[in-house]
């Protein structure tokens, strides 16, 4: 299995952007397809974007759609989250997840074989 480790995180006021990596190691990172969650104090875990193993397929929850953008550097190893028009809603521990790829699709369930520790974002209100 891969490792996963998530970086990015941190204190951010409303309105303002935070971009989030997912470094992959052990394995070449274009074999599978990257997920990313959350999940805030007291909340279910919620599948924020999904990037399939060449990039060509993205999806997003309704919650961040045209705020959050998801890409990957697969030459790198990285798969990124831009995350911009931040709310005190985005709080929250964000991990990134890794699953085998079959063909060139990807999904928001949980569904996945290896997770990062997360990092945190908080956005005060």
């Amino acid at each position: 299995q891969p490792q996963l480790v998530e970086s990015g995180g941190g204190l951010v006021q409303s309105g303002g952007s935070l971009r989030l990596s997912c470094a992959v190691s052990g394995y070449r990172s274009d074999l599978y397809i990257i997920g990313w969650f959350r999940q805030a104090p007291g909340k279910e875990r919620e599948g924020v974007s999904c990037i399939s193993k060449g990039g060509s397929v993205t999806k997003y929850a309704d919650s961040v759609k045209g705020r959050f953008t998801v890409s990957r550097d697969n030459a790198k190893n990285i798969v990124y989250l831009q995350m911009n028009t931040l709310g005190p809603e985005d709080t929250a521990v964000y991990h990134c997840a890794a699953r085998l790829a079959v063909g060139e699709g990807c999904y928001l369930k949980p569904d996945y074989d290896t997770w990062g520790q997360g990092t945190q974002v908080t956005v005060p209100s």
